[in-house]
């Protein structure tokens, strides 16, 4: 389903399926009465589950799952991780979220005259 503003939503659901036969033979073949050359009885089954899980949500900027239950408290920290992180960049002086993210190598000369690489 997609929105005015152009999310996307698609819902999530877990479907198992479950296939069983079986069979058995009644009597040993040396005890079989005459006129019933096959005592014999089988069986066979299906099922099928449907369960929602939740919807996952994709929007211009961010993907998101939203799931029915609420989720553990786990996969919610994860899922709110990304934001997280923008805003403490943001509120500690960091890059913008739109800047790209390049790191700055340098070269600089210890004390004692070797040589050590700076990552930024």
């Amino acid at each position: 389903m997609e929105t005015q503003d152009g999310t996307v939503i698609v819902p999530v659901s877990r479907v198992t399926f479950g296939f069983a036969a079986g069979g058995s033979e009644f009597v040993p073949a040396h005890e079989r009465e005459p006129g019933h050359d096959h005592p014999f009885g089988g069986g066979s089954g299906a099922g099928v589950s449907v369960s929602p899980v939740g919807f996952l949500v994709v929007s211009k900027d961010q993907v998101r799952m939203l799931p029915v239950d609420g989720g553990q408290p786990v996969h919610r920290i994860i899922d709110l991780a990304p934001q997280l992180i923008d805003k403490l960049r943001a509120a500690l002086g960091g890059r913008a979220q739109d800047e790209p993210c390049e790191p700055e190598v340098s070269d600089t000369t210890g004390a004692d005259g070797t040589p050590k690489t700076t990552l930024t």
